[in-house]
């Protein structure tokens, strides 16, 4: 009985620290097991990232919520990895909007769309972040998705290193090749377009 209970235990455990294991996970399924009456709410929909989603569409975002929209893009939930960093964005948080950059660039929940990225980056930077500042200016050095500006994208990648930003000390210490933040493997992105 206890080789039975020491191999049980932990099984147990396994599902219930990893909900993805099991048939009836409310991720998996979509279903929620939130119960609303006139005498209250039964097991409130608390944590979810259903709820953190219904909050983001109504507006209401904080740090948590933001940060699960990471989660839902990594788990290829992308157009509502999106709603929770435009909500995010509009509320001022710059990591969001980094992210959307990042969905923008490589076609995460919609087509590909240099232009959008490098204004989500732009958003960014202007709203002091370090690490807008870094993609806002790299992308003025490369003329991705904003007309090339060698001047302005060095004064933003300054401000970047400034902050301590590796890449932009690397980007700087390079004399200004973009190359140094980001090897040849996504050089395809900038190349210039005939058609």
């Amino acid at each position: 009985m206890k080789l039975m209970s020491a191999i049980a235990l932990p099984l147990v455990v396994a599902f219930a620290l990893n909900p993805a294991m099991a048939d009836d996970n409310p991720l998996k399924r979509g279903a929620v097991t939130e119960v609303e009456d006139e005498g209250g709410t039964l097991n409130p929909d608390e944590m979810s990232l259903s709820k953190s989603l219904k909050n983001a569409m109504r507006g209401q975002v904080d740090m948590v919520i933001c940060a699960q929209g990471y989660l839902m893009t990594k788990m290829g939930e992308h157009g509502d990895a999106r709603t929770i960093f435009r909500n995010c964005a509009d509320k001022g948080y710059t990591g969001t909007m980094t992210w959307m950059s990042y969905m923008e660039t490589n076609g995460f929940g919609a087509k590909h769309n240099p232009q959008a990225a490098a204004e989500w980056d732009r958003r960014a930077a202007e709203a002091g972040d370090p690490i807008g500042h870094l993609n806002h200016g790299l992308n003025l050095l490369r003329g991705h998705g904003v007309e090339r500006d060698e001047i302005t994208a060095r004064k933003f990648i300054d401000k970047a290193a400034d902050a301590g930003v590796k890449d932009a000390i690397e980007v700087r210490g390079s004399g200004y090749d973009w190359n140094a933040a980001t090897p040849d493997a996504d050089n395809w992105r900038y190349e210039e377009r005939v058609f």
